[in-house]
């Protein structure tokens, strides 16, 4: 069924080309087969962080803002003020506690990958670099998953709010990061492009469609569906109304 499900939303959605980034002046923008520069790869890190709680409307502009102000940037980061750096980024939400969390992520490469986060994602041992990015405060499994998946490129799959939301309604279980995460990787080949690509269409079915309040008739994996097998359709079927009237009783 997993496959089956990347199969329907592939064709229902097409290429995502995740994860957005900024290759010509300030704002991030969705490119076709990139070759990531250091820079990017270090934006790409950030807007984990961003991202955790919020919109990514949210943390794009969040994102503009460090580019205007040159702050895609490890040793800048950790120069900056923290007030002003959590000014710059006060649109992602949480801002005071985020701007603490770029710093320690910063702090990490620079005293341990002399601020080089493209020597820290060389390592091929995905789950060194989780560990490593796990002990750092601030950074829990979704965040340390995106980083590996879309900034090293490396295959492990990203389990975030959509997908939980997306799998409890099919299944009708819930399950942790863990058990979904296992589900999608035991049962799909181990490859960065095909776990990219499934979860960025995860993303676009739970923000669009799959919502706290489902389209459940628009979605394209509804035959699939525990939640719109079950409960949709009964909700909204068609019940007929009886009329009680002694003389003539009739259906309306």
């Amino acid at each position: 069924m997993i496959k089956s499900i990347y199969d329907s939303l592939y064709s229902h959605f097409g290429s995502q080309h995740w994860w957005p980034v900024t290759k010509t002046g300030n704002i991030p923008k969705y490119h076709k087969n990139i070759k990531l520069n250091e820079k990017q790869k270090l934006e790409i890190c950030f807007g984990a962080i961003l991202t955790q709680n919020t919109s990514w409307k949210n943390v794009e502009k969040a994102i503009i803002n460090l580019n205007k102000n040159n702050l895609i940037n490890i040793n800048k980061i950790l120069k900056i003020n923290n007030k002003k750096l959590a000014e710059i980024i006060k649109s992602s939400g949480y801002h005071n506690q985020k701007a603490k969390k770029l710093k320690n992520f910063c702090s990490f490469l620079f005293k341990n990958y002399n601020s080089n986060v493209g020597l820290f994602f060389k390592n091929n041992n995905v789950e060194k670099i989780r560990n490593e990015l796990l002990s750092i405060n601030g950074i829990g499994p979704e965040t340390a998953d995106s980083m590996i998946l879309y900034a090293a490129k490396k295959p492990i799959f990203v389990i975030d709010a959509y997908t939980k939301r997306i799998m409890n309604r099919v299944s009708f279980t819930e399950n942790n990061y863990d058990e979904l995460q296992d589900l999608f990787m035991k049962n799909l080949n181990n490859n960065e492009k095909l776990f990219n690509e499934y979860h960025a269409l995860l993303v676009e079915l739970g923000k669009n469609i799959c919502k706290k309040i489902p389209l459940c008739k628009q979605c394209p994996i509804n035959k699939m569906c525990n939640y719109y097998i079950s409960i949709f359709l009964k909700q909204n079927s068609q019940i007929p109304k009886i009329n009680n009237n002694k003389n003539n009783t009739k259906i309306q």
